[in-house]
């Protein structure tokens, strides 16, 4: 259970890493890749709940919490991501990405190395 919570934190902080490259490359001009980046945050997102479930689980089985309020905390902040890029509420939507990609690489990061 611990490297499934491992790899798919790893391949959710990939999707966040995708998304800033998207959004980077989208407001120097590159339009076209606005649609990539609004495809790639469900999959970033999809991925962000299977690693949810998989926390649940780690929980339920080693009674480690840490991990699943970690993960329940990135869903409620990417949530809110996506309602503020729907809005286009760019004010709210550029920080908050830089928060959820800071977040993730530390969970990701403490997966790695702390959880046994």
């Amino acid at each position: 259970m611990r490297w499934t919570l491992r790899i798919t934190s790893a391949l959710h902080l990939a999707g966040v890493l995708g998304q800033a490259l998207l959004a980077g490359l989208f407001v120097t001009g590159d339009a076209d890749l606005l649609s990539s980046h609004e495809g790639n945050a469900g999959v970033t997102h999809s991925l962000l709940y299977v690693q949810l479930v998989v926390a649940f689980l780690f929980w339920r089985r080693r009674r480690v919490a840490w991990p699943l309020w970690a993960t329940a905390g990135l869903v409620a902040a990417e949530t809110l991501q996506i309602w503020a890029g729907i809005e286009r509420n760019l004010g709210v939507h550029f920080p908050l990405g830089m928060a959820i990609f800071g977040g993730s690489a530390v969970v990701t990061l403490a997966l790695w190395k702390v959880t046994r």
